[in-house]
């Protein structure tokens, strides 16, 4: 089964080892400067800048857009599945659950939004996607607002200390 690993930046390098993930995408804001696991080649490493915000207009911060969210089901398209996708931003608990949300819905269209929503929380107790990039990934992907309102019937998360990677099939695993 295919599946994502999201990640805090702080165990980035780890769960590329740990999961032998050969491909990344970096949702960080553009002046965070961090390393690339040496086993992520840069042809595989998308890198979008962005901070975790949900609306425009907050100063020199840039807001989640259309072209991040392209960004991200373009990826997830040229993504072989060999090996799993890591996705990571500095907490591992908004911008990178939402990517993996979009990501997932961009591959396997057929499921259920409600669904991968569920199996979200039930891999973390703590991921509180970001609504900025689950609105544009509704509108994007055509959900009609399902994606959105899966997102928001699973609720906030608990708090995090940003020390908690996670796992989130492509798929529900009875489900092929």
């Amino acid at each position: 089964m295919s599946f994502i690993v999201i990640s805090p930046l702080s165990r980035i390098a780890e769960m590329a080892v740990r999961h032998k993930a050969r491909d990344m995408i970096s949702l960080i804001a553009r002046e965070q400067a961090f390393h690339r696991p040496g086993v992520i080649a840069p042809e595989r490493h998308l890198m979008l800048a962005m901070n975790d915000i949900t609306f425009k207009g907050t100063g020199d911060l840039v807001a989640p857009d259309e072209t991040h969210v392209q960004g991200i089901i373009e990826f997830a398209a040229s993504w072989r599945q060999e090996t799993p996708l890591l996705i990571h931003c500095w907490m591992g608990v908004s911008r990178s659950p939402a990517a993996a949300l979009i990501a997932a819905l961009s591959l396997a269209p057929d499921q259920s939004e409600e669904g991968l929503a569920r199996r979200l929380r039930a891999a973390s107790p703590f991921a509180t996607p970001n609504t900025r990039l689950i609105e544009i990934g509704d509108t994007l992907l055509d959900r009609g607002g399902r994606l959105v309102a899966a997102v928001r019937a699973i609720g906030r998360g608990a708090d995090a200390d940003g020390n908690a990677p996670f796992l989130l099939g492509i798929r529900d695993a009875a489900c092929g």
